[in-house]
C-alpha cells in the first residue's frame, strides 16, 4: 500500500524550452497550494476551545515536505512534530528547506520514512492528514483501519483532523487557473466515476514565457463523503465527530473562517474540515 500523494514527476523539459525545465515542483507546490501556518492558527484555537489547554504534539501522516511540522514547532519551545510519509526524495527536500532552517527547533521536528497504516510507538496530541491525502485509501476497509490506527496514536485527549472537499462541481470535467507570482497554478480536474468516486486530478504549471511543467503533480482518489467519513470515524471508536463549514463574504467567495456546523446547504465547491475526538 503506497502513501505518496506528494512526490512529484520528474520535471519535464517543455517543447519550448524555458523557465519551465528550471523550476522545483515542490517549491512550486508549497507556494500554490499550501499553508501551514493558517492552519496551524485554526488547530491550535480548536484544541484550545474544546479541550481547555494547547496542543503540545502533532504528527503530519504524508507529511511530504513537513512543511506544517516546521511552522508547528515555530516559535513554539514546547511543541513537538513528527511527520510521516514515504517518499526519500520529498522528505530529503523537506529537510533541507524547512527543518534545516529552523535552527535549534529542529530537533524537536522528525520526518520519517514510515507508512501511516502502520503509525508510531509515540502518541500526539493532534495528528493530521491534509490536502485530501487519505483520498488514495479507496477501500473502506483500508480507511477504517487507518483511522483505527490514528486514534491509537493519540494521547487519551487527543483529536484528528482531515480535509474534505466536496459539492456539484466535484465530477466535472473542469481546469481551473490561479495566477501566483512568476507561475500560473492549474488545477485539472478529470470526470469522477459515478459507481466508485474514483477521480483523477493532476496539476499543472504554466510559465510567463509560454513554457509549462504539465502533470506536475497527479492524484488518483476515491472521494470521501463527509456522512462516510463521520460514519467510518466513529465505527474507529472516535467519541465525537464535528464538520467545520467555511463562512463565505458577501460575494459568495470562501471567508477562510471555519465554524462547527451540523447542517450546511450544498454548493458548487466547498472544502471542510473534519475533527474526530478521541
Amino acid at each position: 500500500m503506497s502513501n505518496k500523494p506528494k512526490k512529484p514527476k520528474k520535471l519535464k523539459k517543455s517543447k519550448k524550452p524555458g523557465v519551465a525545465a528550471t523550476m522545483d515542483a515542490l517549491d512550486l507546490y508549497e507556494r500554490s497550494v499550501q499553508n501551514p501556518e493558517a492552519d496551524v492558527e485554526f488547530l491550535d484555537a480548536i484544541f484550545n476551545d474544546v479541550k481547555g489547554r494547547k496542543a503540545r504534539s502533532l504528527r503530519e501522516d504524508f507529511c511530504g515536505t513537513g512543511a506544517m511540522c516546521a511552522a508547528w514547532v515555530k516559535g513554539k519551545n514546547k511543541r513537538t512534530a513528527v511527520g510521516l510519509d514515504l517518499c526519500d526524495d520529498t522528505l530529503a527536500w523537506g529537510i533541507q528547506r524547512n527543518i534545516k532552517p529552523l535552527g535549534d527547533e529542529a530537533e524537536r521536528v522528525k520526518l520519517l520514512k514510515k507508512d501511516v497504516l502502520t503509525g508510531t510507538k509515540e502518541k500526539s496530541d493532534l495528528i493530521v492528514a491534509f490536502n485530501f491525502s487519505y483520498c488514495i485509501f479507496k477501500e473502506r476497509k483500508v480507511l477504517l483501519d487507518y483511522f483505527k490506527k490514528v486514534r491509537e496514536g493519540l494521547n487519551e485527549d487527543g483529536a484528528f483532523f482531515v480535509d474534505c472537499h466536496g459539492g456539484t462541481d466535484l465530477g466535472e470535467k473542469m481546469k481551473e487557473r490561479k495566477k501566483f507570482d512568476g507561475f500560473t497554478y492549474v488545477w485539472d480536474q478529470r470526470p469522477m466515476c459515478a459507481i466508485t468516486n474514483q477521480a483523477i486530478r493532476h496539476i499543472h504549471f504554466e510559465f510567463d514565457d509560454g513554457s509549462k511543467l504539465k502533470k506536475a503533480f497527479t492524484y488518483d482518489w476515491r472521494m470521501w463523503s463527509l456522512p462516510e467519513l463521520k460514519d467510518l470515524m466513529v465505527e474507529a471508536g472516535f467519541s465525537k465527530v464535528d464538520i467545520f463549514w467555511e463562512g463565505a463574504t458577501e460575494d459568495g467567495e470562501g471567508d477562510g473562517d471555519f465554524i462547527p456546523m451540523d447542517t450546511a446547504e450544498e454548493e458548487q465547491s466547498w472544502i471542510a474540515y473534519v475533527g474526530a475526538w478521541r
